[in-house]
């Protein structure tokens, strides 16, 4: 089993309230992060602690997605929709007001964005003509994550009425309903091989799903001791991250599902209130955490 040695680098503040969420672009070194205080902020992990606001909204921001296609940051504006960003020139490029609800993921592909909300609907919008082309309801309860399979043309998203559903991405018609969870499911992510579907949330339990097998359960995992918020894969696919209510960041071998080290405050200096969002950046595969805390974290994680 690999040793894993943890070392914080940085420490990034600027927030003034609650980070939710972290987002990488076009450039490895380049990150995004939103927070409760409506701030979406760019990071540059070359000189990361000179952080830059790049927009400033009224309430506060669970969702951040970069369009790679495009060029172009989403945010999630809670009650209000979405705000196209060009984030190198600091201006909004586009707006379009499509809910009253929360917003707290948001994917593209092939030039379509879903954005699911507190409402229990992903809005699928055209992003070329900034129009709504298509609603999903399957569910009065919110819908906490959304990720995109390429390989089966499959959109899996994550419910607060505990299930996870699979959608064909073609006509989005239903095509399974995934139980056993016993609560919220805040985050889900497609392992970088498309062929399993990692799911996690307010149980504290990591689910691995077959995808080719009809999305069978390959194991359930008791991985933290509350509520799991987020999950991110290693760039190069052998690890992967998970961060909690607990406060804690904890990282797994990608093929045994085992847990090989625990991040924490006591241990490595780590945050003080739960932990929100991560990103595994591509660059010196630097980890990055974001916390209640208001603070970002910068990781280096070197495996022996």
């Amino acid at each position: 089993m690999s040793k894993v040695n943890v070392s914080k680098i940085h420490s990034l503040t600027g927030h003034n309230d609650c980070v939710y969420t972290l987002e990488s672009s076009q450039y490895p070194n380049i990150f995004f992060s939103g927070a409760g205080d409506g701030m979406v902020a760019s990071w540059d992990l070359n000189d990361p602690e000179n952080g830059t606001l790049i927009a400033k909204l009224p309430n506060s921001i669970y969702g951040l997605h970069y369009a790679s296609n495009e060029g172009i940051l989403i945010a999630g504006h809670n009650y209000d929709g979405i705000h196209l960003i060009d984030w190198q020139h600091k201006k909004e490029v586009g707006s379009l007001n499509m809910t009253e609800s929360a917003i707290f993921d948001i994917q593209t592909a092939d030039g379509l964005a879903y954005v699911g909300d507190a409402s229990g609907t992903i809005t699928v919008v055209d992003m070329a003509k900034l129009v709504i082309v298509a609603r999903i309801k399957e569910s009065a309860k919110s819908v906490r994550s959304i990720a995109v399979n390429k390989s089966t043309n499959e959109i899996a998203a994550g419910y607060s009425d505990h299930r996870i559903r699979i959608f064909d991405k073609s006509d989005l018609t239903l095509k399974h309903t995934l139980e056993g969870h016993a609560n919220s499911i805040f985050t889900l992510k497609y392992s970088p091989d498309e062929q399993l579907l990692l799911t996690a949330g307010r149980d504290a339990h990591i689910k691995i799903w077959d995808v080719g097998a009809g999305y069978m359960v390959l194991q359930d995992i008791v991985a933290h001791m509350y509520a799991i918020n987020n999950i991110d894969y290693s760039p190069d696919g052998k690890h992967f991250v998970t961060c909690s209510m607990d406060k804690s960041i904890k990282v797994w071998d990608a093929r045994s599902f085992k847990l090989l080290k625990v991040i924490d405050k006591a241990r490595h200096a780590g945050h003080g209130t739960s932990v929100n969002k991560l990103l595994w950046s591509s660059h010196n595969d630097l980890l990055v955490s974001a916390s209640d805390d208001r603070t970002i974290s910068v990781w280096d994680l070197n495996f022996v």
